[in-house]
């Protein structure tokens, strides 16, 4: 298996992959938005140095406590962070175990936002809307970027707290097979498609947990899976704790989906997550990219 991104090829199996996060806003759920883009772009070049193989760079919270900010404004802040760091980040110091250039995700649902940025630079499309159209596929193919799709249900900055699932895991099976339909007749290579399970979108408590222990259900997908858990209100619910003392969980979560074959993690701390990775990868000799059975799981 392998992702191809603006014509950089990364092969799978191999070390899990960490996306660290910029939020260029000042609302972010966790509170580390940083409107300032001197401020994001020091961030972002000190998460690549902790080991972050890509950065996730968004302008707008997810959160649904305000609207959407308009397009004009959304890609204009991306496009700040985006020159700079196309400029800058090849020269930037890495991990000693971070061989990779670090790469760009550019975190919108927008289509007319995505067009305008990934024509400047950005290496994958973090959709965030769930491909509710084949236009952001479409993007991405012009571009010669990777798509990732994220299971939700209905429009971002909306709250859907009240969708209910029979079996949540078939349907992210359903909606991943309808997508990657979706792309590839959009003229999206499959190579340049990341799934994302879309862990608290449009899901309840019970909903994202069952997806975490049954991550090996979406390998028969064969492409990289991303694991957005860092900080997430799934953890919060089981710990009883504010998104700013949730790194432990979070680590418990990269852990169990190491161990379940996920590839990819988006996360606030990179430094924990790459000693977490580095230390299970040893412990649990990790060489593929399918599920192990390590612990009977």
């Amino acid at each position: 298996m392998k992702l191809v991104a603006r014509g950089k090829t990364i092969e799978f199996p191999r070390r899990p992959l960490l996306m660290g996060i910029v939020n260029l806003c000042a609302d972010s759920f966790s509170g580390d938005g940083l409107p300032d883009p001197d401020a994001a772009l020091a961030h972002a070049r000190q998460l690549v140095g902790d080991g972050a193989d890509l950065i996730d760079v968004g302008a707008e919270s997810a959160g649904t406590q305000r609207g959407p900010i308009n397009e004009s404004d959304e890609a204009d802040r991306l496009l700040a962070f985006v020159r700079r760091f196309q400029a800058e980040a090849g020269e930037w110091p890495r991990a000693d175990d971070t061989q990779l250039a670090p790469l760009l995700s550019i975190n919108t649902w927008r289509p007319a936002v995505a067009r305008a940025v990934l024509a400047e630079g950005g290496d994958l499309l973090n959709d965030i809307g769930g491909l509710s159209t084949d236009e952001n596929a479409r993007i991405c193919a012009e571009a010669e970027a990777a798509l990732l799709i994220m299971h939700t249900v209905g429009e971002p900055k909306v709250p859907h707290t009240h969708v209910t699932y029979p079996d949540v895991v078939a349907a992210v099976e359903q909606f991943f097979t309808e997508k990657l339909a979706l792309a590839e007749a959009a003229g999206l290579s499959r190579d340049a498609i990341v799934l994302d399970p879309g862990i608290d979108f449009a899901k309840q408590c019970e909903d994202n947990l069952t997806l975490l222990r049954e991550l090996k259900r979406f390998h028969g997908f064969e492409r990289p899976l991303l694991l957005p858990i860092s900080r997430k209100t799934v953890i919060g619910d089981v710990l009883d704790l504010p998104p700013a003392d949730r790194d432990t969980g979070t680590i418990a979560c990269l852990v169990s989906g190491l161990i379940r074959g996920a590839q990819i993690y988006r996360v606030h701390n990179v430094r924990a997550a790459r000693l977490a990775l580095l230390t299970s990868t040893a412990v649990l000799n990790v060489k593929r990219a399918e599920p192990t059975n390590v612990f009977g799981i």
